[in-house]
C-alpha cells in the first residue's frame, strides 16, 4: 500500500498533536543555560553531540513532525568552544554559548564510534571542512544528497567510514531524537517543568 503526499501530511500533523508544537525558553533560561555550558564542558568530548529542543520555528516543525521532545543536534567542537550544525542556511560553527542559550533542554551524547582510535579528531575535522555545505532539505524526507546535511544527518556522517548504515541500522531518515540509538547519553538537561510547578 502506497501512501499519497496528500495523506501524510495530516497524519503528521495529527501525530504532533501529542505533544506541545511550540514551546518557549522558560524564565529561568539564563540559569538553565549556564548550567548546559557547564555541564557540556565538564563532561564533553570533541565528537560527541548536543541535541536539543530549540525554540526557532523550525524546532517547532521538527519536534511536531517527529513527535519527539528534540529538534536539533550539532557535533561537539570542544576545544575550540564550538559546535558544527546544520541550519536551513547551511552548515556553521557557532559558539557553544550561543547553541546552549537556545537550548530548552540538552543532551549530551557519546556516540558509539567515538571510542575508536583517531575517532573524535577526525569526525571534528570533518564536521569542520564542511562547514558552508548547504543544507540537506530533500534528505529530511529520505533523499539524501551526498554533498548536503541536515543536522542529525551530520552528526553521523563525521564518523565516516566506521558507521556501516546497514549493520548499525541507520535508517534514511535520522531524527535527533534517535541518535540516542547510536551513542550513551551522558548527561540529561531534564525537561522544563510545566508553568506553575
Amino acid at each position: 500500500m502506497r501512501l499519497r503526499p496528500a495523506a501524510i501530511l495530516p497524519a503528521l500533523l495529527l501525530a504532533g498533536c501529542s505533544r506541545p508544537v511550540v514551546v518557549h525558553l522558560p524564565p529561568d533560561q539564563p540559569a538553565r543555560a549556564a548550567r548546559m555550558l557547564e555541564a557540556v564542558k565538564r563532561y564533553g568530548q570533541p565528537g560527541d553531540w548536543l541535541v536539543i529542543r530549540g525554540t526557532h520555528g523550525t524546532d517547532d516543525f521538527v519536534s511536531a513532525v517527529t513527535n519527539a521532545p528534540f529538534s536539533h543536534a550539532a557535533v561537539l567542537d570542544l576545544e575550540r568552544g564550538q559546535v558544527i550544525e546544520a541550519e536551513g542556511k547551511g552548515l556553521l560553527a557557532s559558539s557553544l554559548e550561543d547553541f546552549t542559550g537556545r537550548a530548552q533542554r540538552l543532551l549530551l551524547i557519546r556516540p558509539e564510534w567515538a571510542d575508536q582510535p583517531g575517532a573524535r579528531a577526525e569526525a571534528v575535522a570533518k564536521a569542520r571542512s564542511l562547514v558552508g555545505a548547504k543544507y540537506d532539505f530533500t534528505g529530511l524526507v529520505g533523499i539524501n544528497n551526498p554533498d548536503r546535511y541536515y543536522c542529525s544527518e551530520l552528526a553521523v556522517a563525521v564518523y565516516g567510514k566506521r558507521v556501516d548504515r546497514k549493520r548499525d541500522h541507520i535508517p534514511p531518515v535520522i531524527p535527533p531524537e534517535q541518535l540516542f540509538y547510536w551513542g550513551e547519553v551522558v548527561w540529561d538537561s531534564g525537561p522544563v517543568p510545566p508553568s506553575g510547578s
